[in-house]
């Protein structure tokens, strides 16, 4: 993986290279989210759980920072190949949701996690160059299937009415890759009928990498799972890369080619 002017793009090599992950998920899952858990280390300002021995670590570095404090990681992605899992183990997700579908396909699978960036680089291209640095990946591995929880902040649902809704209404998976929400932090997501959902509203009321899975042809499971622990409501998306988008996947592939 490369870089783009002042970033380098990568995968964690080291300790220190999953502990600056870590400080950075702490800073924005602790620190501005209100999140924990009982791995996240306080002390010593790390975000951690049992997952992340075993999962592959997407880096946004900036040079620029301080990687001596562990500043220099300002942009995560947490990635688990479902072969890398061992016999009966679990992928984070189905601590909320059965994802009994989805491992029926018997494709290659991916589980992507503990998406954040640094408030320095919010709507910036960041999340460009990661987005960018994951197709490679994807392409790389054939990765057919991928899944995992992203955020709403805060565990209002009624709050969320509108936005979870229209997801619902408009991006619920086919039955051969719905996810189910389990009790008994389950919440429904069609809160309001279809007539009554505006969609302005719902998108600008909508986290950006939410959308961003939209835009590639994602999907949500049935219900939403409301995490006290992280203080977040959460829904699964899921994205058949033989189906994403055509531009997306084009894009992807020629880029991909370009750099073989």
């Amino acid at each position: 993986m490369t870089g783009d002017g002042m970033f380098d793009l990568r995968l964690a090599q080291d300790a220190r290279d999953l502990a600056a992950a870590q400080r950075l998920r702490y800073r924005v899952f602790v620190g501005e989210m209100g999140s924990d858990g009982p791995l996240v280390d306080h002390q010593a300002e790390l975000e951690r759980d049992e997952f992340d021995d075993i999962c592959d670590h997407l880096l946004l570095i900036d040079r620029r920072r301080d990687p001596a404090r562990l500043e220099d990681v300002v942009g995560v992605y947490r990635l688990l190949p479902g072969d890398r899992l061992a016999p009966g183990q679990r992928f984070y997700s189905e601590q909320e949701y059965d994802l009994t579908a989805i491992r029926a396909t018997g494709r290659r699978l991916l589980e992507l996690g503990r998406s954040c960036v640094h408030p320095d680089h919010r709507g910036g291209a960041a999340m460009m160059l990661m987005w960018n640095a994951l197709a490679d990946y994807v392409l790389e591995r054939g990765i057919e299937i991928m899944f995992g929880t992203a955020s709403f902040p805060g565990t209002d649902v009624v709050g969320l009415a509108e936005p979870l809704s229209y997801l619902h209404h408009n991006h619920l998976a086919p039955p051969s890759l719905r996810a189910i929400a389990l009790p008994p932090d389950r919440a429904a997501m069609d809160v309001l009928p279809v007539g009554a959902v505006d969609r302005r509203a719902a998108m600008q009321a909508t986290p950006a990498l939410i959308k961003a899975y939209l835009r590639l042809g994602g999907f949500v499971g049935d219900g939403a799972f409301v995490d006290h622990a992280f203080n977040t409501t959460d829904v699964l998306l899921v994205m058949d890369t033989a189906h994403m988008s055509a531009k997306h996947r084009e894009f992807y592939i020629r880029r991909h080619e370009g750099q073989a």
